[in-house]
């Protein structure tokens, strides 16, 4: 790709979070949460007893504590935690009530505790698409880290979201990593 093309498709990427963060700010609502949780919690529920990553929300992300801490009845839960630019993201065992401490980007992170390897991975995102394509926040975190997990095993990617984040065509390069199951508060889209 040339520089040209690399610059065209980061304003393309970068358009396309504005449009997207708008939308998610919308539709942050406390019946939209409850609804996406529900959905959340149908999808995961499959999953028991394997090791799983949520997230801590920040922002307008949709919130998946709810579903996490029904979760950790069943299987160790782990959160991300950034360990430098460029490099994935390790996953920190975290449980309801487990001391925090504030991480990169605002999210907080577990104090302590032992590290993960998910074979689920909750993923936020800024926009997706039906196809599986998904657009964060542009540090490529989660597609290191999944491209990583997927190198060395079977893993799951949920994609998790309003709604009203899904865009038709999404910027997307040869290193984005797709998502095997999308959540929002309008259901499960699954067969991606």
């Amino acid at each position: 790709m040339t520089a040209a093309m690399d610059h065209d498709l980061n304003l393309q990427k970068a358009e396309a979070r504005k449009q997207a963060f708008g939308r998610r700010k919308s539709a942050k609502t406390a019946q939209n949460d409850a609804s996406a949780t529900r959905f959340l919690l149908e999808a995961v529920l499959p999953f028991q007893g394997q090791n799983l990553a949520g997230y801590m929300p920040i922002r307008t992300e949709v919130d998946p504590l709810p579903t996490m801490a029904a979760m950790a009845a069943f299987g160790a839960i782990g959160v991300p935690v950034i360990q430098a630019p460029g490099q994935p993201l390790k996953f920190r065992q975290w449980s309801p009530g487990c001391a925090l401490v504030e991480g990169p980007f605002g999210a907080q992170v577990p104090e302590a505790g032992v590290w993960i390897t998910p074979h689920v991975v909750i993923v936020p995102l800024v926009a997706f698409d039906r196809r599986g394509g998904r657009l964060g926040y542009g540090g490529g975190f989660y597609d290191r880290t999944l491209q990583g997990l997927r190198a060395r095993g079977e893993v799951t990617a949920i994609g998790f979201a309003f709604s009203a984040q899904e865009a038709e065509d999404l910027p997307l390069e040869s290193t984005d990593q797709p998502l095997d199951i999308i959540v929002t508060d309008a259901g499960i889209i699954r067969g991606i």
